[in-house]
This record gives structure tokens, C-alpha cells and sequence, in this order.
């Protein structure tokens, strides 16, 4: 039987899927390159289900100081 997922951060879907097997609560999980944790599963109907997800914070690198040296080419 296939089910209807959908995944959802913070009331954005995310991603929808048919898949076969439900996801768990606290099982790690990996959407569009973005790691990620199952927070709560919710049944809709008997075939859609509402999982909702928090991704990992990804911290953005800061650049290198700039060097007034340097001369671009």
C-alpha cells in the first residue's frame, strides 16, 4: 500500500512523496541535500500523513579578509 507523505518545516511543505514505508519519530533524514531529524508523524486520512521535520543550521563561512595587496587579473 503507498501512502501520501508530506514533509513539513515550520508550516512550509517541503517535499511529497508516495512511499511505501512511514517514516519513524526521531529517525535522521535527508531532503534536497539538507540533514535533518522526523520531530512528529500525523495521520490525515487513511493514505495521507503529515511528517514534520528540523533541519540542521548550516553555518555559513565567512570570507577572508580582504587584502588590499592582492590585485586581481
Amino acid at each position: 500500500m503507498l501512502f501520501t507523505v508530506h514533509f513539513i518545516e515550520k508550516k512550509t511543505v517541503v517535499l511529497s512523496q508516495l512511499l511505501r514505508s512511514i517514516p519513524l519519530i526521531d529517525d535522521p533524514i535527508k531532503i534536497k541535500g539538507r540533514k535533518g531529524k522526523v520531530v512528529d508523524v500525523e495521520f490525515v486520512d487513511q493514505n495521507k500523513i503529515n511528517v514534520y521535520v528540523i533541519f540542521e543550521i548550516v553555518k555559513k563561512k565567512q570570507p577572508l579578509a580582504f587584502d588590499p595587496k592582492k590585485r586581481r587579473r
